[in-house]
């Protein structure tokens, strides 16, 4: 019984497969992709000041 499971095993561990880059491409990518998103944000970070005509910000420095 044990040698029917251990050539079920070696049967099983033939059938796997790569991925098709390396891991560390993977987190590259990954990395790259949260820089676009972070710049994409970083372009908006003072839209809502210039949407309400720039009063906001007005206000605020004038306060401290």
């Amino acid at each position: 019984m044990s040698s029917s499971l251990v050539n079920l095993y070696t049967a099983a561990e033939e059938h796997t497969r790569e991925l098709p880059m390396s891991p560390y491409m993977f987190g590259a990518l990954a990395l790259a992709g949260f820089a676009l998103l972070l710049a994409v944000l970083w372009m908006f970070r003072g839209a809502a000041g210039h949407m309400s005509g720039g009063e906001a910000h007005t206000r605020a420095s004038e306060r401290g």
